[in-house]
């Protein structure tokens, strides 16, 4: 593009005074003042020129017109005249070609290119001298010259007119720069505050420009109070008329920018999205009917009616309530509202503590009695059917559909969260986004994400920052979600100029784009227009936006909470703040919109319902389905038996899908070391020998996605494959087109995502939840690049992953690929850290619950399952039992590094036929070996090490030890391992200690003998592996000699 090319040579420190308008306008100005459009670019120069000069008189106009410069650099340079450009012969007065310019340039350059005609001469000549070659310096003499001999340059003015035509330049040149001030830092004089904090206690003045106000003053330009009726031509730059005054051009922006709405968005690179937001904030708003004013004042006293008896009622009690924040539920109800009526049908809903059973009440129609029935002491409702331990109330889901005023129905789901701030973000745009596909959403239109935030939170937790980079990723966007901050001004007990070093909260937005709309809390219709706009934006851009609600705490961090510790003044100005509800009602009553009795009348019949609704609570009913998201018809519970199901497959399927996975298209030019890897895939699945890890992994995936189940494999690099394994994903090497054989399997199959995440744990691991929720009908894996980067998302484990189905009753099918294994590789790529998951699970060391298969539930009593697989054939079967069940569990897979590729690491296809199942333990397959009688020791162990074991007992030419794989760890195979004890009544037992007590209840209760178990391996370390290639060798070696002893 034009700019482009100019961006390395060319400085603008000087705004061309026709930016933003069209070709009409500015021809237009001209003949105002007596100038031929032909001579444009000459009058241009010279009032640049003017302009440089006169600027040296006005300290603070630098400041206004350059934003290439950090504000304090910008204080510190304010008397620096303007740069000479480097390695350019453009002098101060031809700095015109970047900058505030930019898009004027473009606009011409690209008018130039597709009709010469349709540009002035002069500037014709100009793109032509710049497309010859000529260097910027050089083409603008050229131009002039060209210009003075076609023309005759201005030589035709006299020296009043001249003088005349440069001071209007030059004006119009400020006036520009004024309405560019007001649209970039307007905002930061805006009326926002409700309790006026920054001016009394200066907040914010640690991170504001001193003297930031005077860049909204006339006079800071040179404008004098006689300068204040002169007509400016704004046509194409202002709505409204083409004519403004100076003084209706300034308070025209005052009230667009800088009342109880302040508005940042020039940031956004889109000029489409800039100007769609210009043209609908500078635009007098439309004053709101009395119906609507009812409407909004109805809502207000639905919210602050309802804390306040929640208040008289229950005065001890923790509900972290909406006071100081009630304009938050109007503004909500608005932006529903119009989102129904844009096509929006179904809303997930992520939000902290605060206001949440308000939102329940009052948005998602919750009712109210099961709401105030949470406050009464009472037993599990599902302690016959369903065991949890429960949360408390504000950390609850739920789901509910619900009539809107409009007419229309929307489905809302509430997704229930921890204590842990933002945790829940990942999590609900991946619900979204997964219901987005399960409802063919293709444009996103239908289905959004809604989520509410703390200040203190959003500007602090870096799962923020994670979420919002998924706004614009190909296999991760949800189409825009509408992000609503409840600016207390305060975090527990932190003032913001300790919280944070920007002004707002919602600034670490800005890396990614998307406007953000501030807005004083006090002022309910500007929330409720600020929400409408949020909408409109969403749907019509389909992308991010934040509203941020300038509020208050009424009551501290909780009800019990004393702020007055910390907050001496902020709490005193917040005792004498009338609520805003009393602002609100005041409002309408003065202007006539409904009387004082009417008023009386609504709040009356607001607490007679929730006085009905307190009465009906004692007596309310849970159901099963209450605090769920959504209820999976068929799908039991951990008290209803589900059977094992068969996860085998036919031969011939296996082989068609083998085929089809192994096939280049035609005309596809495959890289040539994958040709050989993938011609090897083919040989071995045609001879159904040798069959490897990532083979293995294709071919379950392949099958389910026959049967009908799609699949999702997330994560970073796993398209490729960290180790260059998996190959899902073919890249053509002369064009880059894309081919993926998994979703090349039939025209009836499911669709296979796989994904190339962004470089998150935390994030993306939680993305991938939210996207489990959903629905049963799809396994989700989430892959690490190394096993142990999981720990970067441990926030999700603990409080989604392990607890999420005990609190929330909400089941979850999550599979995790932890790619694990000592091989001197460093301590973060080595382990991935099993034990902690396994210290994570709640299964019982020293009880054994019914084994028998066609009674046990233990896979449903347990949170989850843990899982070391030492063969490709158990890999399949563990993934296709994700699925061939009638309940979801979460599964931590421990994957192999060298193991895939290692020799000895194969399966035939004769063993993922349908007689086959996981294998839990596998027994000794060695037939060399003495009599199980004479076996003296017998080694438990699971995954990689089992090979070394292998060849180190084959080496040693020992012939009376027995090793046997523990392929799941958690829920452990009780069962099986006593079977495999039982073969050997001689031998001792190694085990670890996770395993250890579990084998010692084996054996004490099963095999009702005293052997003893110990335990072989490396010793205590707080860094996981050695990252020395010597030591690690040396430890190999001991644990070897240890196990062969």
């Amino acid at each position: 593009m034009f700019v482009k090319r100019f961006c390395a040579t060319a400085s603008l420190e000087i705004p061309l005074f026709t930016k933003g308008t069209n070709g009409d306008a500015r021809a237009t100005t001209f003949r105002l003042y007596g100038i031929k459009p032909q001579d444009a670019s000459k009058v241009l120069n010279q009032a640049l020129s003017a302009a440089t000069c006169e600027r040296r008189n006005f300290k603070s106009w630098h400041r206004s017109l350059v934003f290439s410069k950090p504000f304090s650099t910008a204080l510190a340079s304010e008397t620096t005249a303007t740069p000479r450009v480097e390695g350019s012969k453009l002098d101060p007065s031809e700095s015109f070609l970047s900058g505030t310019n930019a898009v004027v340039l473009e606009d011409m350059y690209e008018k130039w290119l597709a009709d010469p005609s349709s540009v002035d001469a002069s500037w014709g000549q100009f793109f032509s001298n710049v497309d010859r070659g000529v260097a910027p310096g050089e083409a603008v003499p050229l131009m002039s010259r060209a210009l003075e001999t076609a023309k005759g340059g201005l030589s035709s003015l006299d020296a009043t007119s001249q003088e005349n035509v440069l001071k209007v330049a030059s004006d119009t040149v400020k006036i520009m720069a004024i309405i560019k001030a007001y649209r970039h830092r307007g905002h930061l004089i805006a009326d926002l505050d409700p309790l006026k904090l920054d001016e009394e206690l200066g907040f914010y003045k640690k991170v504001i420009p001193s003297g930031t106000k005077r860049d909204f003053e006339p006079s800071s330009y040179g404008f004098t109070e006689a300068d204040m009726d002169r007509k400016f031509v704004v046509n194409g730059e202002l709505p409204g008329n083409d004519i403004r005054s100076l003084r209706d051009i300034v308070q025209m922006l005052r009230r667009s920018y800088c009342g109880t709405i302040g508005i940042e968005y020039r940031h956004i690179l889109s000029k489409v999205e800039k100007d769609w937001i210009a043209q609908r904030i500078e635009k007098e708003f439309t004053p709101f009917s009395v119906e609507q004013k009812r409407i909004v004042l109805r809502d207000l006293a639905d919210a602050e009616l309802f804390e306040k008896f929640l208040a008289i009622k229950f005065p001890t009690s923790k509900r972290f309530g909406l006071e100081g924040a009630e304009s938050l539920i109007p503004g909500l109800q608005a932006l529903l509202e119009r989102g129904s009526d844009l096509g929006l049908e179904n809303v997930v809903i992520g939000m902290p503590h605060r206001g949440r059973l308000n939102v329940l009440a009052n948005i998602i129609g919750s009712p109210v009695e099961k709401i105030l029935h949470e406050f009464y002491p009472h037993d599990d409702p599902f302690g016959e059917t369903y065991q949890g331990s429960g949360d408390v109330k504000y950390h609850l889901g739920t789901s509910n559909t619900r009539k809107l005023r409009n007419g229309k129905s929307m489905h809302f789901s509430l997704v229930a969260n921890p204590s842990h701030l933002e945790a829940v973000d990942p999590v609900v745009v991946g619900k979204t986004r997964s219901k987005q596909y399960f409802k063919g959403d293709i444009e996103r239109k239908h289905t959004m994400a809604l989520l509410l935030h703390g200040d203190a939170s959003f500007a602090g937790q870096g799962v923020v920052q994670e979420t919002l980079e998924f706004s614009d990723l190909r296999d991760y966007t949800t189409g825009g979600t509408v992000h609503i901050v409840v600016n207390n001004q305060i975090g527990f007990t932190t003032d913001p100029r300790h919280a944070r070093s920007s002004p707002y909260p919602t600034d670490v937005a800005k890396t990614v784009g998307m406007p953000i709309f501030h807005v004083n809390g006090d002022d309910t219709e500007a929330v409720v227009r600020c929400c409408l706009l949020a909408m409109d934006f969403r749907q019509t851009f389909g992308k991010d936006v934040i509203v941020d609600i300038f509020c208050y705490r009424r009551h501290g961090h909780n009800e019990g909470d004393q702020p007055t510790f910390t907050q001496p003044r902020m709490y005193k100005t917040i005792q004498k703040h009338p609520s805003v509800l009393t602002i609100y009602s005041e409002r309408l009553i003065n202007e006539q919109v409904l009387s004082k009795q009417e008023y009386q009348k609504m709040v009356k019949a607001t607490n007679d319902g929730l006085q009905k609704a307190f009465e009906n609570s004692k007596h309310w009913v849970p159901k099963e389905h209450d605090w769920l998201s959504s209820l999976w018809e068929g799908f039991k519970t951990e008290k209803q038996l589900s059977k094992i199901q068969p996860t085998g497959v036919e031969e011939e399927t296996l082989k068609k899908i083998g085929t089809a996975i192994c096939t280049i298209p035609e005309g596809f030019h495959l890289h040539h070391q994958l040709t050989r890897i993938i011609n090897e895939r083919r040989k071995c699945i045609e001879s159904g020998k040798g069959i490897d890890w990532s083979t293995a992994e294709a071919l379950a995936i392949g099958t389910l996605l026959t049967e009908g189940t799609s699949v999702r494999l997330s994560g970073q690099d796993s398209e490729r494959g960290t180790f260059s394994q998996r190959h899902s994903v073919w890249i053509d090497q002369e064009n880059e087109a894309v081919h993926i054989p998994l979703n090349n399997l039939g025209m009836t199959q499911a669709r296979f995502q796989v994904c190339n995440s962004s470089l998150s744990e935390y994030g993306v691991m939680g993305f991938e939840l939210g996207y489990s929720l959903e629905s049963p009908n799809i396994l989700v894996i989430w892959e690490a690049q190394f096993g142990d980067f999981s720990n970067g998302a441990q926030v999700i484990i603990d409080t989604f992953l392990a607890a999420g189905e005990r609190k929330w009753r909400r089941q979850s099918g999550l599979t995790l690929f932890l790619p694990h294994g000592m091989e001197g590789q460093g301590p973060e790529h080595s382990s991935a850290r099993l034990e902690r998951f396994l210290q994570l699970c709640d299964d019982d060391p020293d009880v054994i619950p019914e084994m028998h298969t066609d009674r046990t539930r233990q896979i449903q009593l347990c949170n989850m399952q843990v899982a070391n697989c030492s063969t490709p054939a158990n890999l399949f079967h563990i993934l296709r039992r994700q699925i061939h069940r009638q309940f979801r569990k979460p599964l931590v897979l421990m994957t192999p590094k060298s193991l895939l590729r290692h020799p000895l690491c194969k399966s035939d296809l004769e063993e993922f036929l349908p007689d086959r199942l996981f294998q839990r333990v596998i027994s000794e397959k060695s037939n060399n070996l003495v009599s199980d009688k004479d076996i003296r020791k017998v080694i438990f162990c699971s995954g990689k090490v089992y090979y070394d074991l292998l060849d180190a007992r084959e080496k040693r030419e020992i012939k009376d030890i027995a090793i046997c794989r523990i392929e799941q760890l958690a829920p452990f195979p009780f069962d099986r391992v006593s079977t495999e004890i039982g073969k050997y009544p001689n031998a001792q037992v190694g085990a670890w200690f996770y395993v250890k007590p579990r084998m010692e209840t084996t054996i004490r209760e099963l095999e009702k003998s005293g052997r003893s178990v110990k335990y072989v391996g490396r010793p205590p370390s707080a860094a996981p592996a050695t990252g020395l290639p010597k030591v690690h060798e040396a430890e190999q070696n001991k644990l070897i000699a240890g196990a062969m002893e």
